[in-house]
């Protein structure tokens, strides 16, 4: 019950934020902890370890927190340390070598990539005769006994035809050769240009720096506490107390102080009552107080006679118990002519 009979006071927008902000930082505080878990396994070891903090300040409040700094290790088994190690010297051995290479660029590409046709051409129909001109040559003869063994005489048109046809499959079979020949010639000199380039270009691709991987950490959630929403509902919940106590106040009030100017006396001893709180109430200037009546507990709301007596005495009666009477009556007339 709110003492005092005043409504309870609004929380601070301010010290609320700071104790949201409060909560909210230690909770992520809490989780780091919680996720930071070490981990070990055949291949080597992820660890946790705290090395210093930081100072963190909000700058809507200028709270100032302390938060810890982490640091993650990640160890290699002895094995896969030396493998490691092995890869690390492999790929060096490898860069060493491309960039060796790479200095025959300058030279390679400074060098003017030609195609003699005269040279190409000249080397191809060496070649070729050496296996091309027995056959053609043995065709040439099997035609000329083919006309022979027909009456056909040399220097006859049809002689002549038949010749020319074979002239013309020897200029066929020869240009064939020059053109597949060539096609050959230029795919070896491309080939021969090339290589050292592919060469150094993939020792150099063998040669990238691999990001180390790390094992994943497991993630704890842990729920943040609402304080501000707990700060609210508090008050909600105070300030609705407090408007049910006040109607229960004037219920009671007008309950009591409803029997207009009768005189009804009415025990109201302060010895009578217990759990007595002042709602902030007058009545004729004297105060009214919510109690409970001793032995029946039934809560009620009124003034006190002691307090009656020492305002307007002779509103006040003693029973012959010696317990002190108040004339309610009495007294709501005074307050109502003192109110005008």
């Amino acid at each position: 019950m709110n003492k005092g009979g005043s409504a309870p006071q609004a929380p601070s927008p301010t010290a609320t934020a700071a104790a949201q902000t409060g909560s909210n930082v230690s909770t992520a505080v809490a989780q780091q902890q919680l996720n930071a878990v070490n981990q070990y396994g055949p291949q080597g070891s992820v660890t946790y370890s705290q090395n210093g903090t930081y100072q963190f300040t909000d700058p809507s409040t200028g709270q100032t927190y302390t938060l810890p700094k982490m640091t993650q290790t990640t160890t290699l088994s002895p094995e896969q340390q030396a493998l490691y190690s092995t890869g690390v010297k492999t790929q060096q051995n490898l860069a060493n070598t491309a960039q060796n290479q790479s200095q025959r660029l300058d030279s390679l590409l400074s060098t003017p990539f030609s195609l003699n046709n005269d040279a190409t051409e000249a080397r191809l129909m060496e070649l070729g005769s050496k296996r091309l001109d027995p056959q053609l040559q043995r065709t040439r003869e099997a035609e000329i006994a083919r006309l022979s063994n027909q009456g056909i005489k040399i220097g006859s048109t049809a002689y002549d035809r038949a010749m020319e046809l074979v002239n013309q499959s020897e200029n066929d079979a020869r240009n064939q050769l020059l053109l597949n020949g060539r096609n050959q010639a230029v795919q070896e000199a491309l080939l021969e240009r090339n290589q050292p380039l592919n060469e150094i270009i993939g020792l150099a691709s063998g040669t990238q720096v691999q990001t180390p991987s790390y094992a994943a950490t497991p993630q704890t959630g842990l729920a943040g506490t609402d304080v501000a929403g707990i700060t609210q509902n508090a008050y909600a919940n105070q300030m609705n107390a407090y408007n049910q106590q006040q109607q229960s106040n004037n219920s009671l009030l007008g309950g009591l102080f409803g029997l207009g100017s009768s005189a009804l006396m009415a025990f109201s001893d302060k010895t009578l009552k217990t759990d007595i709180e002042d709602t902030g109430e007058r009545v004729a200037g004297v105060p009214v107080k919510t109690f409970r009546w001793k032995g029946s507990g039934r809560p009620d709301v009124g003034v006190i006679a002691q307090d009656v007596e020492k305002k307007h005495p002779e509103l006040v009666a003693r029973h012959p118990s010696g317990k002190r009477m108040v004339n309610y009556g009495g007294l709501l007339q005074l307050g109502q002519r003192k109110a005008a």
